[in-house]
């Protein structure tokens, strides 16, 4: 039997060991952590009883990932719940935009905006599982669905400021932009409009669930797999050379280029080294959790009921902000991102005081206290919030980093999604999960698809170990 190391247990470390573990290879985990998850973690941190996902808490693009419905997660607790409405844009002066599920009842929502949201999200949704098959794996392949993938791609290319003119409303474009703004990269740039064309789609076909009792649930049910086919999880244990590890067909690495680098050392191709030391890290997240009693006084009915709700206003102010933080710059109105994860899974609440997830995009590295700027957003369409608040807990870019070494500088997406990152990463090469070395492989988010709980990162990086290792 072959065997594998895997260190580092977030999503997609997991997602790499349960496939493995399930191919009957024998696996270890190893985290520095003294629990599992990463960025899937959940825990009480405002008030005892109130569940907070501590990054990751949304899940659009997991629900039908091949990387968890493969084995089976539903055995292990895995079980998805919905809101009523999945994403609200709320506007001043009243309305908004409204994402839910059935495209007929958004594009119904938009007026006279809706038909061109249809021709553009529509054909993408419908064939939504077809495309997943391709826009989740590296760039680099010989595409199942050539037609499909091209016309999405068409649109997916433009700078999102560009597919915004499709819209004649405010309310629409608004709605395209906060989704687009999930890049955490200038709406100016080609292929912004990728990210809201993988995001609305994946609404339309899957909804945008939330994990019943918090994301943790993900980590636990990829762990429950590794340890029902014999693997072992070792928590609390730093590695910080390959020297250190013992033996093994294949290991694989859930870390950031740069610390794969210097895990590696000399041991790496330089070229490879080049590649990943100056891999460019990109804006961060400033996160405050709430303890909220009553919930948040929308005053936009729709945003009562979302899961999510985007708290920033037009369209110009979401390009402004993003354009600000990608130049260094704290804005004054910051992109903030609002979580209402007990509206679908009421057992995070206790009574009626719910948990709050919100974060605002702020500058990489960023050293000052959004806290303010980030509750003045949500205050300006919920007039009243801060009189509801009974306790919060802050999160600042470098502490994002302190409990998540992958998150450098606070940037949760585990790289700058500049266009060419977008379509290569970490490096230009035909297998981006292999480092050079033979046997080690890299599986972290700066690898192919991406950012996310979708562990799909991981899952391609297993195909690559059972290539290798001859069992695949």
């Amino acid at each position: 039997m072959s065997d594998a190391i895997v260190v580092g247990a977030g999503p997609n470390g997991l997602a790499c060991a349960a496939t493995l573990a399930s191919r009957g290879m024998g696996v270890t985990v190893i985290e520095a952590g003294e629990t599992i998850g990463g960025g899937t973690r959940s825990s009480e941190l405002t008030l005892p009883g109130l569940i907070h996902d501590e990054c990751s808490a949304v899940h659009s693009s997991s629900v039908g990932a091949p990387s968890l419905t493969s084995l089976g997660l539903e055995r292990h607790g895995l079980e998805w719940a919905w809101p009523e409405v999945d994403l609200a844009h709320p506007l001043d002066g009243g309305g908004g935009g409204v994402m839910l599920r059935s495209i007929e009842d958004t594009v119904a929502g938009l007026g006279s905006a809706g038909p061109a949201w249809k021709r553009i999200f529509g054909p993408s949704s419908a064939h939504f599982d077809a495309l997943a098959a391709d826009i989740m794996r590296p760039i680099l392949h010989l595409p199942r669905h050539p037609l499909r993938l091209a016309r999405f791609g068409l649109p997916a290319l433009a700078p999102a400021t560009l597919l915004a003119r499709r819209f004649n409303t405010p309310a629409a474009r608004a709605l395209l932009g906060g989704v687009a703004a999930h890049s955490f990269s200038p709406l100016t740039q080609p292929l912004t409009s990728a990210a809201a064309m993988l995001l609305v789609s994946s609404c339309h076909r899957y909804g945008w669930p939330v994990a019943r009792g918090g994301s943790q649930a993900i980590a636990d049910a990829l762990a429950a797999v590794v340890l029902e086919n014999g693997g072992r999880i070792e928590t609390g244990r730093t590695v910080r050379s390959l020297e250190e590890l013992p033996k093994a067909d294949a290991v694989v690495l859930d870390l950031a280029p740069g610390a794969v680098a210097d895990l590696a050392g000399a041991r790496l191709p330089a070229r490879v080294a080049r590649a990943y030391r100056r891999y460019k890290h990109g804006p961060a997240a400033f996160k405050v959790d709430l303890a909220v009693e009553g919930g948040i006084p929308w005053t936009e009915e729709a945003a009562r009921r979302a899961g999510t709700v985007h708290a920033v206003g037009s369209f110009e102010e979401i390009v402004a902000a993003e354009r600000d933080i990608n130049r260094g710059r704290m804005p004054e109105r910051p992109f903030v991102l609002v979580g209402q994860q007990y509206l679908a899974d009421p057992s995070r609440s206790r009574g009626d005081t719910h948990p709050v997830w919100a974060y605002a995009h702020v500058p990489g590295s960023y050293g000052g206290d959004a806290t303010e700027a980030l509750l003045d957003q949500i205050e300006r369409f919920a007039p009243g919030t801060r009189e509801r608040i009974v306790a919060r807990a802050v999160t600042s870019a470098a502490e994002l980093e302190e409990r998540n070494a992958n998150f450098v500088g606070g940037d949760i997406a585990n790289g700058a999604n500049t266009a060419w990152r977008m379509l290569i990463r970490p490096r230009l090469a035909l297998d981006p999960y292999a480092t050079g070395i033979p046997g080690v492989f890299i599986c972290s988010a700066a690898t192919p698809p991406g950012g996310g709980a979708h562990g799909m990162c991981g899952y391609n990086a297993a195909q690559a170990v059972l290539r290798g290792v001859g069992t695949g």
